[in-house]
């Protein structure tokens, strides 16, 4: 008979049991350590990121401020766009979502990718990474319909800039685009996708204009989908701006600019408030908001007529004979010029071995300061500029307002130059030559100006010798910036033979003349190159365009308590009664003639010109 089984001959050993429970007390008191740890020491940080997971932030886009033309007219205003972002924390599978994006949207992948790694830096996990900032109703659709099976996609919807009259305020509104790194880096109040103003009033006014971003909260799942949401503060609207500048006026100036290069300018004489402003060719800026294409860009940067160029701002020219009226002002004011007195003009004058000629090869004859403004002879400048020196004509043209900005309320603004010996000196390291006297004369050599300069200077002449600040905005009072150094009777002496350059047969301005206006101008041709015989025995034109002469005319024109000062520039336009002259007259039919309002100003008493 076999022996039964007995269990208390096989009790385990009370050293193993003793281990067992050691090993299990250990366990338990790591496990407390670290639900210790993560609950209590760490709790708070995984709290916060807890709820940064579950609530997110957005900011709310602020409107731009709306732009108006003086009457109320709207220019540039806002509309809804829609941008496609991807929250980087969310999406399961990059690349495989760049594709998908590819597909609906007809944006390349390697578009898509470079997007993606640009924005990238500046986006937390948790923000919406911008890949296509404005979508075509037809690219949303598609977007719409397959997002929601990716999570990750968000549509953002942003304002853009839409600008009504295109070309016509290209150069004095600019336009907007995408804000770059540095600008990022130097504005702390811009994001990764805000847009930013790059040229004009849109970014001399980006401050007024932005406004203030409004604050979102709202809730997600796992999967990225929104809950709930709630604003936590609500979005300030850029500030609303009215321009000084007519619609009708500008529209019309860009109709009589139209197939030139060059500048217009129309600004109120008594208040420096610019009526129009035009720099042609220009340009469509709203292709700038949607997203340039590098295509496009390069297209416009290699015009050769430089739309994207500012003349007003940008460029300087050759003044020609619309500096004589410097040249005057400044002989008046030194004493050293008697209007009375006569010199005679064979067509020429000699100085050394060279032969200064006048634009009239028989010459002008006897001729005075009237008759040598009237009829824009050349030695009779040429004679003073020897007589005043380079020194004190430069001294009364800067104090006139030259070789310095305007600080009109645009970007770029250039000042020109008026020379000195100094600054040949410093320049070039050569002495001044009295040959160039005699070019400074008659506005050639290195003299340079704009045509903002030359409205100014011509306001001034007629306003009490004032020089305004030119004025964009029409709230902007009146900012008189320096008085001219030139008494009221030689301010008197100039606007008379400005006006009998237009009154009488033998004035270059008598295309200009305008029944019941009292017109006032001046003529230049500058020249830009010097011609070979073989090009001067050419019709003009046949002459290669970059070497013809630029047109100038600049004036006033007045009626009825109403003046205005006129220059316009064309740029390669021969001569300035031709090329000029039809602007300024098409300008002065506006402003006197054609406008509606121009019936009730001429019922009024005209003003007579000052002799």
């Amino acid at each position: 008979m076999s022996e039964l089984f007995d269990p208390r001959d096989n009790t385990p050993p009370k050293q193993g049991l003793l281990l067992l429970q050691v090993l299990i007390l250990g366990m338990f008191c790591l496990f407390t350590l670290r639900l210790w740890y993560l609950q209590v020491h760490r709790g708070p940080e995984f709290t916060k990121r807890a709820e940064e997971n579950q609530i997110r932030r957005e900011a709310i886009y602020a409107p731009r401020g709306l732009i108006r033309d003086n009457s109320g007219e709207l220019l540039a205003s806002n509309e809804p766009a829609y941008a496609l972002g991807m929250v980087r924390e969310d999406c399961r599978d990059v690349e495989a979502t760049l594709a998908a994006i590819s597909g609906w949207t007809g944006v390349g992948v390697d578009d898509l990718r470079a997007a993606f790694n640009k924005n990238k830096p500046r986006a937390k996990p948790f923000e919406p990474l911008i890949l296509v900032p404005d979508m075509s109703f037809d690219q949303l659709s598609a977007v719409e319909a397959n997002a929601p099976r990716w999570p990750g996609l968000e549509i953002l919807v942003r304002a853009r800039r839409n600008y009504a009259f295109g070309e016509i305020f290209c150069h004095v509104l600019g336009y907007v685009a995408e804000a770059n790194e540095k600008e990022m880096e130097e504005d702390s109040g811009l994001a990764l996708g805000d847009n930013v103003g790059k040229s004009g009033l849109e970014r001399t006014l980006e401050p007024r204009l932005r406004g203030r971003k409004g604050l979102r909260e709202y809730q997600v799942d796992v999967t990225g989908r929104h809950l709930a949401e709630r604003v936590v503060q609500l979005p300030d609207a850029g500030d609303a701006i009215r321009l000084s500048i007519d619609l009708g006026l500008q529209r019309h100036v860009r109709e009589l600019m139209q197939g030139k290069s060059g500048v217009a300018v129309v600004m109120d004489a008594d208040t420096g408030q610019l009526a129009a402003l035009l720099s042609a060719p220009g340009f469509e800026p709203n292709v700038f908001g949607a997203g340039l294409s590098s295509e496009l860009w390069q297209e416009l940067n290699d015009d050769p007529l430089h739309p994207l160029l500012n003349r007003v701002t940008q460029a300087a020219y050759p003044p020609g004979s619309v500096f004589k009226l410097i040249m005057a002002g400044c002989g008046l004011s030194e004493g050293m010029l008697d209007p009375r007195e006569t010199v005679n003009c064979p067509g020429f004058l000699a100085l050394g071995n060279h032969v200064f000629r006048c634009w009239r090869k028989g010459g002008h004859g006897t001729v005075n300061l009237n008759r040598a403004l009237v009829e824009s002879c050349d030695v009779y400048f040429y004679r003073l500029g020897m007589k005043l020196g380079v020194d004190r004509i430069h001294d009364f043209a800067v104090a006139s307002g030259f070789s310095a900005p305007t600080g009109v309320d645009l970007p770029h603004e250039k000042g020109g130059l008026i020379p000195s010996r100094a600054w040949k000196e410093k320049t070039y390291g050569e002495r001044w030559q009295k040959g160039e006297d005699l070019n400074l004369g008659i506005g050639q050599g290195y003299t340079l100006v704009t045509p903002l300069q030359v409205a100014r200077y011509i306001a001034a002449l007629i306003n009490g010798g004032r020089l305004l600040k030119p004025q964009l905005l029409a709230d902007a009072d009146p900012l008189v910036q320096a008085q001219i150094p030139l008494g009221e009777k030689g301010r008197g002496i100039i606007k008379a033979s400005m006006v009998d350059t237009v009154e009488l047969p033998s004035g270059t301005c008598r295309r200009v003349r305008t029944p019941g206006v009292v017109v006032g101008a001046k003529t230049g041709t500058a020249q830009v190159a010097r011609l070979t015989d073989e090009l001067k025995a050419m019709p003009e034109d046949k002459i290669p365009y970059k070497l013809r002469d630029h047109a100038w005319m600049a004036g006033f024109a007045e009626q009825g308590g109403k003046r205005y000062a006129i220059a316009v520039m064309v740029e390669h336009g021969l001569h300035g009664a031709s090329g000029a002259g039809p602007v300024v007259k098409g300008i002065i039919n506006y402003l006197f003639i054609d406008h509606p309002g121009a019936q009730a100003a001429a019922a009024q008493v005209p003003t007579e010109a000052p002799l």
